[in-house]
């Protein structure tokens, strides 16, 4: 698996644009799609919290998958923000060919 699909969410609509456009800059993902705001419910230090939050959907490399990690890290205000990759099994091969070329250094 060559391809991933990492999720997380943000606070808002602008946290979400600046990490994906550092993301985008520093050639850590091909693509960032920023989502409606959504409804988000969890369990944090013991209460049931509840928020609204922007879901960013962004394919990369998984050989990327450490360095996006790490600036999402970096970049995101929550202290322990959600950050989730999925392996991409299948796509179309011209969509996943130019994936690699936008990653590739």
């Amino acid at each position: 698996m060559d391809h991933c699909l990492v999720l997380t969410n943000c606070p808002d609509a602008g946290v979400a644009r600046a990490i994906a456009r550092t993301l985008l800059s520093e050639r850590l993902a091909a693509c960032v799609t920023i989502q409606a705001p959504a409804t988000s419910l969890y369990h944090w230090r013991g209460a049931l919290e509840e928020a609204t939050e922007v879901p960013l959907l962004i394919k990369t490399r998984t050989a990327c998958y450490p360095a996006l990690q790490q600036r999402i890290v970096e970049l995101h205000p929550y202290s322990v923000p959600e950050v989730i990759a999925l392996p991409i099994t299948h796509g179309l091969p011209a969509y996943l060919d130019w994936l690699t070329e936008e990653t590739s250094s």
